[in-house]
């Protein structure tokens, strides 16, 4: 995939979002942006890899999609080794202020991030100056509430976060979580954010996950797809939910013993909550079922009485 030279992407696995890395003067001054800081499990790793693509040069600026561990888990590593300033999605200031850890998905889904600061926000509409070019602000709610994308008109190039990706979009924790107002909204939002990325004459997609892709159609399609499947019966994202969950957890942890799923299943407050509310199966029969369908498609394998990740961390 060609992109313009002032973009720089590190394609990361799925324990990790990817980073985009953005080079090139603009009127505010920042030389080097970076959007989206990973997980922090691998912030170590990110931090040697902007230090490489830098060769020495600072990182003025780091911007977030969204707050979800994946996403922002580096914010507070990559500040401490390049003391660069630090803007959210204006939405999600009052929940990192807060950092209410049930609602920010953190030990309540088995996930870490280090607390961090940011020095001010940025809201849908606004336009903002990276690797020399201007992107525009898009709000995109579905997977979070307060996401946002950036849309680069002159280069038709979009950075979707997790409101798209070559095949699917970030499960939607909103349907599934939180108050009725919030869960009735959810597939709405889900299908107007499609809807806006239909609209605009994209060429390239750079995702949160996964590689840049150019057949952006295609991508909607199946997008589309996926969320009316969603859309019939609210217990298949409940088991989509689950699923990405537990593989999460298990390319952090990197096995977890057959005997103890169950215990731990019951132990992590999203997917219990998760469970009891569309699914009711006993610790035991949740397990079966979860290793038995990640196992067919070949996320998981069976490993001297254990699970281990077969997707890349």
């Amino acid at each position: 995939m060609r992109l313009p030279a002032a973009i720089r992407v590190f394609e990361r696995g799925w324990l990790s979002c990817n980073n985009i890395l953005l080079t090139g003067a603009n009127d505010a001054g920042a030389s080097a942006v970076l959007v989206d800081s990973s997980y922090i499990a691998h912030a170590a790793q990110t931090v040697a890899l902007l230090r490489h693509a830098l060769a020495g040069a600072p990182l003025d600026w780091l911007v977030n999609t969204h707050c979800h561990s994946d996403h922002m888990g580096g914010n507070a590593p990559v500040q401490r080794a390049f003391g660069c300033r630090t803007s959210l999605p204006a939405g999600e200031a009052a929940l990192i202020e807060r950092w209410d850890d049930r609602e920010m998905l953190l030990t309540y889904a088995d996930q870490r991030a280090e607390r961090f600061a940011y020095d001010d926000c940025f809201a849908d509409g606004d336009r903002l100056g990276m690797g020399g070019l201007a992107w525009e602000v898009i709000a995109a709610p579905g997977h979070d509430p307060h996401a946002v994308m950036f849309w680069c008109e002159a280069e038709r190039i979009l950075i979707s976060g997790d409101a798209l990706w070559q095949n699917g979009f970030g499960v939607i924790f909103p349907r599934l979580l939180g108050d009725a107002a919030g869960r009735d909204a959810a597939y709405a939002q889900t299908r107007a954010t499609l809807e806006r990325i239909a609209a605009l004459p994209v060429h390239t997609v750079i995702p949160g996950h996964g590689a840049a892709f150019d057949d952006v159609p295609a991508a909607l399609a199946r997008a589309f797809k996926r969320l009316e499947s969603f859309e019939q019966d609210d217990t298949r994202l409940a088991r989509h939910a689950l699923k990405v969950i537990l593989i999460f957890s298990l390319l952090e942890r990197r096995r977890i013993a057959l005997a103890d799923l169950p215990g731990y299943l019951a132990g992590v407050g999203l997917l219990t909550d998760i469970n009891a509310r569309f699914l009711q199966l006993a610790p035991q029969a949740l397990a079966d079922w979860l290793v038995t369908d990640l196992e067919r498609a070949g996320a998981l394998k069976r490993e001297d009485g254990a699970i281990v990740p077969l997707v890349g961390a």
